[in-house]
């Protein structure tokens, strides 16, 4: 069981013409334990998709560790990566023409020499990765074709069948309807496998996720159970919106509502 340790990292976009102090990361540190859930919460441009770039060996930072276990991620190689961190990001690939069943099984790629062709193995872990993602009768659909929601539900099979020893989730619920954002971070529970996501929905972080950081500036400001960093003070110096808080009546996980003005 595989356990993530960000240590003090530093990273700004440098040579990118004027940097923009909010894509910093400042001394941040985060622990995802094996087969925890853990959620990165934060206003836009405060730094989450540049931490969850550095975790995945993207965006190399300027100083700090990223650590998969005891190996540093960036001593290792891009392949090493692959074969245990899998990545579902915001935007979709451009799969130029490629089928449903071949934009998954590029997942078992990082696990095959070079003119490997598919094993039986490989093909019945792509059929498992698309069964689990409820996509099954649709391995001959062209992806470009697929709805947003069933694209996103796609790369999740595609991550699950690269067997990841670490799932990272940007925004993994952004194209997808209450229905389908539910089963998707139902199942990436399921799997119990270290995760770190990114959520901007606050009530479905507070409702998969085990921990949550908080992230503001590019600085971790705050982590803990969903209890304990949801608070009235946090969300208004954060997010500098007012809300009530209370218990989900079926769960007890917090539950919140905004107030706005009318």
């Amino acid at each position: 069981m595989t356990s993530l340790n960000l240590t003090h990292l530093t990273w700004s976009p440098l040579g990118h013409g004027h940097c923009h102090h909010q894509f910093q990361l400042r001394d941040a540190s985060l622990h995802v334990a094996a087969g925890e859930f853990v959620g990165l919460i934060g206003p836009n441009g405060s730094g989450k998709t540049s931490l969850l770039r550095c975790a995945w060996r993207f965006s190399k930072p300027q100083s700090g560790e990223v650590r998969l276990d005891h190996h540093n991620v960036w001593q290792q190689s891009s392949r090493w990566c692959a074969q245990r961190i899998a990545v579902v990001l915001q935007e979709f690939p451009e799969a130029f023409g490629l089928t449903v069943d071949e934009v998954v099984a590029m997942g078992r790629t990082p696990h095959k020499g070079l003119f490997d062709g598919d094993t039986v193995e490989d093909r019945n872990l792509t059929r498992q990765a698309l069964e689990s993602v409820g996509l099954q009768g649709f391995e001959d659909h062209a992806f470009s074709t697929l709805s947003g929601g069933e694209k996103q539900r796609v790369i999740l099979a595609r991550a699950l069948a690269q067997q990841p020893q670490l799932l990272i989730l940007d925004e993994p619920t952004n194209h997808l309807d209450p229905r389908y954002q539910l089963q998707l971070l139902q199942r990436v529970k399921r799997l119990k496998i270290a995760t770190l996501a990114s959520i901007h929905d606050l009530n479905l972080a507070a409702a998969f996720c085990d921990r949550l950081y908080v992230i503001d500036h590019g600085r971790i400001v705050a982590s803990g159970t969903p209890q304990e960093v949801l608070t009235t003070t946090l969300l208004r110096n954060v997010f500098g919106v007012e809300a009530l808080i209370d218990e989900h009546p079926l769960h007890g996980y917090p539950r919140i509502t905004w107030i706005t003005q009318p």
